[in-house]
Formats: C-alpha cells, sequence, structure tokens
C-alpha cells in the first residue's frame, strides 16, 4: 500500500468518497435553487412593494441568466484546470453572501445587480458538478450519477416552492433572503472536510490539472454543437417552468401564496425523482449491452413528448387536474441525466467542463429569453396558455437535433 498522502492514495480515497462527494454536490444543488428560486416564489410580494409590472417582472426573473449564461465557459475551462475543492467553495460563498445581501435590496436596479451576481457565483454549479462525475465515474455508472447531482436542483424547486412561500409569508421576502442566504455557508463545512489531505495540491480526480491540451476549433465538434443547439429548446421549457410557474398559480388559478407552494411541489418533485430515474434506466440498459449513445437519446427523446401534457394543463379548469398534468410534463426530467452523460461521453481531450459550459451557454440564452419572452405574452394575450404551447414547441423542435447531430 502506498503512503496515505502520496497523489496515488490520494486517488483512491477521493474514488472510495465518490458517492459522498456526489451527495454534497447534490445538497448544493438543493441550496442553489433555493437561493435562485426565492425571487420566483416570492415574485407577487416583491412586485407589490416595489411597483413592478409583467414585463418588468420578466426583467427581473431573467437578469440572473445574463451572468450566468456568460460565465458558463470560462468557468467551465477553469473547472478542467483548477482545484475545485477551493473553485467550487468559492464561488458557493459567493453566492450564498449574493443571496443573503438581497434582502437588503429597495429597488429593481439594486435586486436586478445582485441577481447577476449570484449568476456568477452559481455558475460553477453544473460545469464543476459534472466536470467530477466525469472523473470520479465510468461512463456506464454516469447517468445515475448525473442524475444524483442535477436532481439536487429539481429538489430545491420541490421542497423550495413551499419552504421559501411559508418563510415570506411568516417573516416578509427580505428576512427569507436573509436566512436562506447566510445559513447556507454551512455547507462549506463538510465540502471541505470530504477531500483527504494532500487533495487541494495533488493532480488526479477532481483536483484538475494545468496540463490540458489547449482548446481548439476541435473540440467544438459536430457532436457539442448539435448538443448546445438542442439544449436551447431545453432550456427554453425548463426555465417557463421554473421562473413563472408560481405566478402562474396564484394570478391564474386563484391559489395564495402558500397553496401556490405546496401545489409546485407535484411537478417539481416529479422533476427531482425523474432525474436519477431516467439516468438509472439508461445504465441499466447499457451495462446490458446496449449502445449508449442510441439508448441515451432514445430516452431523451421519450422524455421530450411528455411536455405535451403542458398543453391540456393550461386549459383544464380544475386545479387537481392541472397539477396533474404539471406533473407528467416534468417527466422531460428523465431527459437530463441523460443529456449530460451523452456530453461527458463524446467530449474530447477530457474538457468535461468546457463542454458542459458551452452547452450550459445555449441553454441559458433560453433562461435569458424565456422570462422575458413570457411576461411579454402574458402581458400582450392576457393568458399563459400561449406561452405554454411556445415552450412545447420550442422543446419538441430540437428532438431531431440529437439524432441527426449527435453521433459520438
Amino acid at each position: 500500500m502506498p503512503p496515505v498522502d502520496t497523489p496515488d492514495a490520494v486517488q483512491q480515497i477521493l474514488i472510495r468518497r465518490r458517492w459522498l462527494i456526489t451527495a454534497l454536490l447534490f445538497l448544493a444543488g438543493l441550496i442553489n435553487y433555493f437561493d435562485r428560486t426565492i425571487v420566483s416564489v416570492a415574485l407577487p410580494v416583491i412586485a407589490l412593494d416595489l411597483h413592478i409590472g409583467p414585463a418588468r417582472m420578466g426583467v427581473l426573473l431573467s437578469a440572473f441568466f445574463w451572468s450566468y449564461a456568460l460565465m458558463q465557459v470560462p468557468i467551465g475551462g477553469l473547472a478542467d484546470r483548477y482545484n475545485l475543492r477551493w473553485l467550487y467553495a468559492a464561488c458557493f460563498a459567493l453566492w450564498s453572501v449574493t443571496c443573503g445581501l438581497t434582502g437588503f435590496a429597495a429597488s429593481l436596479g439594486v435586486m436586478i445587480v445582485l441577481r447577476m451576481l449570484l449568476g456568477i457565483g452559481e455558475s460553477i454549479y453544473l460545469p464543476g458538478g459534472m466536470k467530477a462525475v466525469s472523473v470520479l465515474f465510468p461512463p456506464r455508472d454516469r447517468g445515475l450519477a448525473s442524475g444524483v447531482v442535477n436532481c439536487g436542483t429539481r429538489a430545491g424547486l420541490a421542497f423550495g416552492a413551499p419552504l421559501i412561500a411559508a418563510l415570506v409569508v411568516a417573516f416578509g421576502w427580505k428576512a427569507a433572503f436573509f436566512l436562506l442566504g447566510f445559513l447556507s455557508l454551512l455547507w462549506l463545512a463538510p465540502w471541505l472536510a470530504a477531500f483527504p489531505p494532500g487533495a487541494s495540491t495533488v493532480t488526479g480526480p477532481i483536483t484538475g490539472t494545468r496540463a490540458r491540451p489547449p482548446w481548439t476549433s476541435s473540440t467544438l465538434d459536430r457532436n457539442l454543437l448539435g448538443m448546445s443547439l438542442a439544449n436551447i429548446g431545453y432550456g427554453y421549457y425548463f426555465y417557463l417552468m421554473v421562473t413563472w410557474l408560481p405566478t402562474y398559480l396564484v394570478k391564474v388559478r386563484g391559489l395564495t401564496l402558500e397553496q401556490a407552494g405546496a401545489y409546485a411541489v407535484v411537478p417539481y418533485l416529479t422533476f427531482t425523482l425523474a432525474e436519477p430515474l431516467g439516468g438509472w434506466i439508461a445504465d441499466r440498459l447499457v451495462a446490458a449491452g446496449r449502445d449508449e449513445i442510441f439508448i441515451r437519446k432514445s430516452i431523451v427523446a421519450a422524455a421530450f413528448l411528455t411536455s405535451l401534457m403542458l398543453i391540456p394543463a393550461g386549459l383544464v379548469a380544475g386545479i387537481t387536474p392541472a397539477i396533474l398534468l404539471l406533473g407528467g410534463a416534468s417527466l422531460v426530467g428523465l431527459s437530463t441525466p441523460n443529456i449530460y452523460a451523452l456530453v461527458q461521453r463524446v467530449t474530447r481531450n477530457g474538457e468535461v467542463g468546457f463542454s458542459i459550459g458551452v452547452m450550459n451557454l445555449a441553454g441559458n440564452i433560453s433562461g435569458i429569453v424565456a422570462p422575458i419572452a413570457t411576461g411579454l405574452i402574458v402581458q400582450q394575450t392576457g393568458s399563459y396558455f400561449p406561452a405554454f404551447v411556445a415552450a412545447v414547441v420550442v422543446l419538441l423542435a430540437v428532438v431531431p437535433v440529437y439524432w441527426v447531430m449527435v453521433r459520438g
């Protein structure tokens, strides 16, 4: 056995702790979406306080994605080359403190600036998390691991909606920002403790290396360009659900803020459970000898078709059938871990952080556009139904891209 402080020994310890690190990344995703979606849940109250209408509400919801999207490629490159232990911790601290400080905001302009800072901090989440999965897990296990890491964000939606609604009602929206932001800093202690001595300096799993090949035009190959294009459609659909659903339930379905938070658990929890399930199903089929790329693309296509349930959800009269249909439309989450596993499978030169950053940049273009477009559609038509139809059409339009451009 090598000494415990050698690079090989540190690598083996990290491999043994890979599910612990995965669990911490899941928890970071949970906190990530608590801090990210508090504006969406508290928006009806914030809008009253700051006197903003639907169009300006859309701008506020979009502001986070301006910086979040632009940071994806740079932060992905850093995740490939530098120590994730410290890089992830620094970004986590930035987003937590920024969330807490948002409680002091007294104007729309200040809130927009703070949301942009939050986007910079949270930009590490997906490139850093998927980079960790790519170096700690073999390809046949990456679907489940990717699903577990990313479903933390969906769990943040599911459990954050009622929690945030309760905090806002009990203490006001400003105090809710204080509590969620500053208490999140406690996560840093177990994250730093999960790494053995030497893990912060040696080259090996999760620590990255500066000896990577330089980025070239070949890095941006057909597969990555295709998945990035397709992710624009996925992002539009997902971010409509994330940013506007609570307000839709209050404004259209006539629920109180607390009721809207409780009902929103159904679609968000469906998304949460679908992610590891979709990854696990694909992993088992791949382990049984099926072609990995074909299986993952097939599950992505089937999951996207479930989005069609969003259309009748906007038409039915009763709240119960509407919520059930919204839950069915959230089975799109079965696709998510397979999308990320596909990126890891086809990425060249081990530049997983960079590839995820490029793809997530494309997806978050929709994070910028979808909230604003939805606000404008609602303001012009007086209805959310056309916005729901638009989201489904955009999502289904990208299904052929996976089959034509992503070939392995």
